[in-house]
């Protein structure tokens, strides 16, 4: 992303600009978790290995501290980011992927109320009427309909949607209330964590390809190290409501990127969904905005 261009422009662009590139990077997970011959623990526990080590050279480089502690607040961000992780391959494991999906990104619904509740802000209609109309878009992804699924599925999948709210309001807090300190150090904690818990799971190893440790080292260090870099650093300039109504932008990709791969055809109800959601990301985010919040030093 070049940087002069990004320095030029107004903030809260900037963090669209931010958060929107991290989703196009996630949505990628798709096509190469489609792609490789493995169990989901065996790849997660790669990917966020080397998601970790990604973090750390990229903050190593830029003459960065780590951030990484073990204070109350940095235990909670990792813990959270762990289940979103975990919790959402068990999920697509045990319920549709359609399921999986829709039920991880009800995290805007309980972000539009715990945000303003948690840092004292006010209730914006702008962001229950952009989080209303992307969950219809989301609905239209799987033909207006949801699929019953296993129960345990799809109990795992709300809980990675409130996961994913978690770690969005802590990451957020981090920025504001420590700003000497790097977020992204939590981030790394939980690609540990992530590892650590799926060691055992993923055991027996087994040998890889050179195409299969190329897509596990791309997952690894664009599609969760690097993405993840990008989104705290898009933390900084817009609120974590606005950054999931943004991230819907995964959803509309993914599914892109495993047709060009693989072949996999999204349906017509898809396409109308990911229009519907384009559209109110666009409107969202080029509509006039409320005032921003301060913006964290360093």
């Amino acid at each position: 992303m070049p940087t002069r261009f990004v320095h030029a422009l107004a903030p809260r662009t900037k963090g669209f600009v931010y958060v929107a590139t991290a989703a196009v990077l996630w949505s990628t997970s798709g096509l190469f978790i489609k792609s490789l011959p493995l169990g989901p623990f065996p790849i997660a526990l790669w990917r966020s290995l080397v998601a970790a080590l990604t973090m750390l050279a990229v903050m190593r480089l830029r003459g960065q501290a780590s951030g990484i502690g073990f204070q109350p607040i940095d235990l909670a961000c990792a813990a959270s980011y762990a289940g979103v992780l975990i919790s959402f391959v068990v999920a697509t494991k045990l319920t549709t992927a359609a399921n999986a999906i829709f039920l991880q990104f009800s995290a805007p619904i309980y972000l539009v109320f715990l945000e303003p509740w948690l840092f004292h802000r006010p209730l914006q209609r702008r962001d229950l009427w952009a989080v209303a109309a992307c969950l219809g878009g989301m609905a239209l992804f799987f033909g207006g309909r949801m699929e019953r699924g296993g129960l345990v599925g799809n109990l795992l999948g709300i809980f990675s949607g409130l996961c994913l709210a978690t770690f969005s309001l802590l990451l957020k807090w981090k920025r504001e209330h420590e700003p000497g300190r790097n977020p992204a150090g939590a981030i790394v904690l939980g690609n540990v964590a992530v590892a650590l818990i799926c060691l055992p799971l993923a055991l027996p190893m087994v040998r890889l390809s050179l195409g299969q440790t190329a897509a596990l080292a791309f997952l690894g260090i664009f599609q969760l190290g690097m993405a993840y870099l990008i989104f705290s650093a898009g933390m900084r300039y817009i609120s974590a409501t606005a950054a999931m109504i943004i991230s819907m932008l995964e959803a509309v990709f993914n599914p892109i990127w495993v047709f060009l791969g693989v072949g996999e055809r999204p349906s017509g109800s898809a396409l109308a969904g990911a229009v519907v959601i384009l559209g109110v990301i666009l409107w969202y985010s080029l509509r006039s905005p409320e005032p921003e919040p301060p913006v964290a030093a360093g």
